[in-house]
């Protein structure tokens, strides 16, 4: 047996502590082609969640209950993307303010957390592949039905006792992974799961990866559900995040507010570099933060509420 380290950063996604080592997820990967019968689920869950209305941005404010090991508190949430893809999370919660924002340009995807402190700190390229606006499945869908993306339909399955359509989406990529890291396609892969009579999105599923090991996959589950129409838009109002299988965010929303007009100016992240294409960074990690070894009795220190700078896990 081995000890395996584990760094993370401190992402305000992520849990303050893991209860568990982290579940090894090797989903299969898909086809590189896209198929017409899996692009239709994905156009008639989109005009079951917005028909006849172009969406341009969105603002989700409610409340938030976080779990993370032995720590249990609620507080405040608002939630923020503009279909680009852009989007940024605010948590307030008695230990404090926690952000985290996404953004993209021509130089590719770029995001930053921040705590307390108001320090600005980087998110490693490979955890800014998956979806940034999974807390809004509309945009998440619409941005998938564009060119690039291979889309396959795994048919009909049971999916927390549900009867739903599972459709797999990845984005290609003319750049050859370096031996030793996963491929552009596998970190891009996004699962959605549709209800099989109303084909609104009951879940997606993607996976995150410490800050030095982007081979490593740790689940992460976001769950939809209580549905309500606002300004001609089916708006999930109950929305759960799982990680590592267990529950981490529970979100009720108590406002939402369509295509207001968010400014970009939002969204900027600033003092990240230069270059965050594929070609520059894939295959480069490390750790953002100092790493340390974790015992099995004792629980890693906290810097923030929402991550640990590291956990171990066994190893066979």
């Amino acid at each position: 047996m081995r000890v395996v380290r584990i760094a993370l950063s401190l992402v305000l996604i992520f849990p303050a502590l893991l209860s568990a080592a982290p579940r090894l997820r090797r989903t299969p990967q898909q086809s590189s082609t896209t198929s017409s019968t899996a692009t239709a689920v994905l156009q008639k869950s989109l005009l079951a969640l917005a028909p006849n209305l172009s969406l341009t941005d969105v603002t989700l404010s409610g409340s938030v209950r976080r779990i993370a090991g032995s720590e249990d508190e609620s507080g405040s949430a608002t939630l923020k993307a503009l279909s680009s893809g852009a989007a940024r999370a605010d948590l307030s919660l008695s230990s404090g303010t926690f952000s985290e924002i996404y953004n993209s340009s021509s130089s590719g995807p770029a995001g930053a957390w921040s705590g307390p402190d108001g320090v600005s700190h980087p998110i490693p390229f490979h955890n800014l592949l998956a979806e940034s606006a999974w807390f809004f499945p509309a945009f998440a869908i619409s941005r998938r039905l564009s060119s690039g993306y291979a889309i396959t339909d795994l048919g009909p399955e049971t999916h927390n006792g549900q009867q739903v359509e599972h459709v797999s989406v990845s984005q290609n990529s003319p750049i050859i992974s370096p031996a030793g890291t996963p491929s552009f396609q596998h970190l891009t892969q996004l699962d959605f799961y549709f209800d099989s009579v109303t084909s609104l999105p009951t879940a997606i599923t993607f996976s995150i990866h410490p800050d030095n090991n982007a081979l490593l996959d740790i689940p992460v589950e976001i769950d939809f559900s209580d549905y309500r129409s606002i300004s001609g838009a089916q708006i999930p109002f109950h929305i759960q995040r799982l990680l590592n299988c267990s529950l981490f965010l529970d979100i009720q929303l108590q406002t939402v507010v369509i295509n207001s007009g968010l400014a970009p100016a939002a969204f900027a992240v600033a003092g990240l570099p230069r270059c965050l294409r594929p070609e520059c960074l894939i295959g480069k990690t490390g750790s953002f933060l100092p790493s340390f070894s974790l015992s099995s009795s004792s629980p890693p220190p906290i810097l923030s509420v929402f991550t640990p700078q590291s956990v171990s896990t066994v190893a066979q």
